[in-house]
């Protein structure tokens, strides 16, 4: 038994699932059930305090969680039942593609905020991309900030779209985080009020613009090249 076998065992013992070593015809498993390991964060932003801070990582932690117990549930969910006006295979679904989504948007977040010597070039891959794709740079700013004031308690992303072949500003509403078809995120912002509200007593726009002066451009700059690798194949 492997690492991530152990730690499946104990989500399903936790939720009284059956064992894995019980008989799939009995326990009607698929066995495809995942393991999401949380990074750790330790967040040195003094333009956020350390009640938010924990806030935004528990939060983090608190998705990723869930969508373990979501992975463990499905392996024992009838599909028998599926139905689509009310199902638990249905739910848990919905909820997985949730978790995901969420898990994912907030550790692209917690990854690229934070560096206090932020500092962006002209020759750098993402100076050059996004000035060739919103005309100039400054552009591309007030754009993001401007669908990070548009979204309904969600997220901001720059985002390369594979089909349009270029990168493109998004705004990520609501509980059940999207982005379209064929989107890689390269820059995540969490415009929810949960990670501005307290510091910045309601302002927006203030809280976009001070997590925007520490992106870490190095870490986005490996978004950047990841994604153009992937276009390469899907072109």
């Amino acid at each position: 038994m492997d690492f991530d076998d152990e730690i499946r065992d104990t989500i399903r013992k936790s939720l009284g699932l059956p064992d894995r070593t019980a008989k799939k015809a009995e326990a009607k498993q698929l066995d495809e059930s995942y393991v999401v390991e949380p990074k750790a964060y330790t967040l040195k932003t003094e333009f956020l305090s350390d009640k938010v801070k924990r806030a935004r990582i528990d939060d983090f932690n608190k998705h990723t969680k869930a969508l373990n117990s979501v992975s463990a549930k499905l392996d024992t969910v009838s599909r028998d039942d599926a139905d689509d006006s009310f199902s638990d295979f249905r739910s848990l679904k919905m909820s997985e593609a949730h978790c995901i989504s969420e898990s994912f948007l907030k550790s692209k977040f917690l990854d690229n905020i934070d560096d206090p010597k932020s500092q962006i070039t002209m020759d750098s891959l993402p100076f050059m991309r996004l000035e060739r794709d919103f005309g100039k740079f400054d552009e591309w700013q007030k754009d993001f900030i401007a669908c990070g004031m548009s979204s309904r308690g969600g997220y901001v992303v720059t985002g390369y779209n594979m089909f349009l072949r270029r990168y493109m500003n998004f705004i990520v509403d609501g509980s059940f985080a999207s982005l379209p078809v064929g989107t890689f995120p390269v820059i995540v912002l969490d415009v929810s009020e949960g990670a501005y509200y307290r510091d910045y007593v309601g302002d927006r726009k203030t809280y976009i613009i001070a997590m925007m002066k520490e992106l870490n451009w190095n870490t986005i700059e490996d978004r950047f090249k990841r994604a153009e690798r992937i276009a390469k194949v899907m072109v």
